[in-house]
């Protein structure tokens, strides 16, 4: 979910196996019968005034909705994108017309930075400290190396998507043989309270 309005929501999704194949079919006045949200969102902590967020290809779209909250908060939002390459980048405008601050990296140098998110952070001497990230996860170690506040989205594949079936669990940070649920007790967690 990219953005949510009063009575709409907006959906970005990639086409990568049969249930978003059939979603790229579907026109307007089409009904779909949706289960969901699952899970927990990126909470906004209103009295922050700088935010870095960071987004890796399909981990681009969570992070708009968090970038118009802290807009209209009045806050500072600084977004680093990180994409393979410039055919694959999107969304940079869309964080631009918010007022955000916008840096993208990319693998092949065709536009920006090149490299990952963090060589762009470093290239712009961007020294935010909390974060929101979501995207692969090396990624998401990276950003867990750097920084310690914030929040991470974790990408996994969930079966159920009600925690019943355990097949999206990661380990806990701080509890030796204790397990968290991706889909129920995330997808967003604080940094460094689940390992990446």
């Amino acid at each position: 979910i990219a953005s949510i309005n009063e009575d709409t929501f907006t959906i970005v999704y990639k086409v990568v196996g049969d249930g978003t194949e059939a979603l790229s079919h579907c026109r307007i006045q089409d009904e779909l019968d949706l289960f969901g949200p699952a899970g927990h969102g990126f909470p906004i902590h209103e009295e922050k005034r700088e935010v870095l967020l960071i987004g890796g290809g399909v981990g681009v779209p969570p992070l708009y909705e968090v970038a118009k909250r802290y807009r209209d908060l009045k806050a500072e939002v600084k977004v680093v994108l990180g994409f393979n390459d410039s055919d694959a980048v999107f969304y940079e405008e869309e964080f631009q017309r918010l007022g955000a601050t916008v840096c993208i990296a990319t693998m092949d140098g065709s536009l920006g930075c090149q490299g990952t998110v963090m060589d762009a952070i470093f290239e712009h001497s961007i020294d935010t400290s909390f974060v929101y990230a979501c995207g692969p996860k090396p990624m998401l170690a990276a950003v867990e190396a750097k920084y310690q506040e914030g929040y991470i989205s974790h990408e996994a594949r969930m079966a159920c998507g009600m925690g019943a079936c355990m097949a999206c669990v990661c380990k806990e940070n701080k509890q030796d043989g204790h397990y968290r649920r991706i889909c129920k007790d995330g997808p967003v967690f604080q940094l460094h309270e689940v390992i990446v």
